[in-house]
């Protein structure tokens, strides 16, 4: 294992940040439809391989490439993004794309309006590519489904990226766009970003504005947010993403913007949770970066693991489990056409009653007065994204953890709480395998402290010093 490779600022179009694309576009270097038709051609050359994007429209994406060359040339650009080529998760509408959400219940539909998050990109002026592949439903750890196939990690191709987000991660570890719009409702942002070492935000509840779009089937835990090259992408896109929007009642919350924390903020840090397997080389990364944190002066505790793994996944579950039955009782489709895990998955919350449903409930409440009391003691939560390693990419789950037996969420036990307890998180890309991808870790904020996150990570010295892991070094 390696610490993440320099990155080379003099990087080719395609490889270079939204950051790096906007100072050229300034300095009059090149321009928007140079950097599309760079992309472009990495997309020929790489995509094949990754089966990252799903579906394009290059027509649209040049067209829009040409209004901003021109906004540039005024020194008029909308937003730091104007002119940025990204992709976006199918399962967020986008008007002009398919939006399949992964299965063959929604062959063929595009949607004629953009969700409010993908509007507000548009109006900033970034141009989107195309859509990215994911699980159907964007219920499972890894990317792949019938309509599409399998999503292969960029590092490791015969390892999966992650999911369910992983067709965002592979196009941006593979130079298709520095930046991905995904969602994560219990991991779905984070874990992706960490195998393709790379990194993500989750925004906290209520910072992007949902309406309409496919139903939110896991209540209010999945956020959109963004994949990306650095730091300073995440806070770009986050900036633009963010907002309140009346369709939204929960994006109040966006207004509220508390302050950054101090510069020695306290930091809880769990390695571990109780006996769930955490692969070695992932446990040494993340010892060796909890250390680092330290040295930089933040105040570090060693905490056990501040939820019930047990009965927070019980609650995720049911959750999950009873919104995509529901969502299928009320869509026509044919049941033969959908994919093993979402036919077991609905099959397996319809069974369960109304009971349990309100004790899952019952659990998100608690989990979210517990979480408000834990930030009264510390700033931040640093754990590791990820349990095991990318696997198998046809896989829907590594079998086994560090030599132990480990079930289908046995590498996604540091997330989900985030998403139960609403939390704000991160995560940034701190080694490299030899063969299985990435290594992440995470950070975790209050509800609603999301700016003081990011601005934590753009000062930080240790996560300065970090840079995504290469470009697709295992297809150049």
């Amino acid at each position: 294992m390696s610490a993440a490779a320099p990155w080379n600022h003099e990087a080719p179009l395609w490889a270079s940040t939204a950051a790096e694309l906007a100072d050229g576009f300034g300095a009059r270097r090149f321009t928007p439809v140079d950097a599309l038709a760079a992309i472009r051609r990495r997309f020929d050359e790489v995509n094949p391989a990754i089966n990252a994007v799903i579906a394009v429209d290059w027509t649209a994406a040049n067209a829009a490439a040409v209004q901003s060359t021109a906004r540039w040339r005024a020194s008029a650009p909308l937003a730091p993004l104007d002119g940025t080529p990204l992709t976006i998760k199918d399962n967020l509408y986008a008007a002009g794309l398919p939006a399949t959400w992964g299965s063959a219940a929604y062959r063929g539909f595009a949607p004629s309006e953009d969700e409010p998050a993908i509007a507000r990109l548009r109006s900033a002026g970034a141009i989107i590519i195309g859509k990215t592949n994911v699980p159907e439903f964007t219920l499972q750890g890894y990317t792949s489904n019938a309509l599409f196939g399998t999503t292969r990690n960029p590092h490791a191709l015969s390892r999966t990226p992650g999911g369910s987000t992983g067709g965002g991660a592979a196009a941006v570890a593979a130079g298709i766009g520095p930046i991905a719009i995904g969602t994560d409702g219990g991991g779905s942002l984070r874990r992706p970003a960490a195998h393709c070492g790379l990194f993500a935000f989750k925004p906290s509840i209520g910072q992007v504005a949902r309406s309409g779009g496919f139903p939110q089937i896991l209540s209010d835990f999945e956020t959109i947010g963004p994949i990306a090259r650095s730091v300073e992408d995440l806070i770009a896109a986050f900036s633009i993403l963010r907002g309140y929007d009346a369709r939204d009642f929960r994006s109040l919350a966006a207004r509220a913007t508390p302050p950054n924390f101090p510069a020695a903020p306290r930091i809880g840090y769990f390695p571990r949770i109780g006996e769930a397997p955490v692969d070695w080389q992932i446990a040494k990364a993340s010892d060796d970066f909890a250390g680092a944190l330290a040295a930089d002066g933040a105040k570090l505790a060693l905490i056990g693991a501040p939820f019930d793994l047990e009965a927070i996944n019980i609650a995720w579950a049911t959750i999950a489990g009873a919104g995509l039955a529901r969502h299928l009782q009320r869509l026509p489709h044919d049941p033969a056409a959908l994919g093993v895990n979402a036919a077991a998955m609905a099959a397996t919350a319809a069974q369960r009653t109304a009971a349990e449903y309100l004790d899952a409930l019952a659990v998100v409440a608690d989990a979210r007065v517990k979480a408000a009391a834990l930030f009264e003691r510390f700033d931040l939560l640093l754990c590791p994204a990820i349990a095991a390693l990318a696997w198998p990419a046809q896989e829907a789950f590594p079998p086994s953890i560090d030599g132990k037996s480990a079930g289908p969420r046995g590498h996604a036990i540091f997330t989900s709480w985030m998403n139960v307890a609403g939390l704000a998180a991160a995560t940034v890309p701190i080694a490299m395998t030899t063969d299985a991808g990435g290594v992440g870790m995470q950070l975790a904020a209050a509800p609603g402290h999301d700016m003081a996150l990011l601005h934590f990570l753009l000062a930080s010295p240790t996560i300065r010093a970090l840079s995504p892991a290469g470009l697709s070094k295992g297809l150049d």
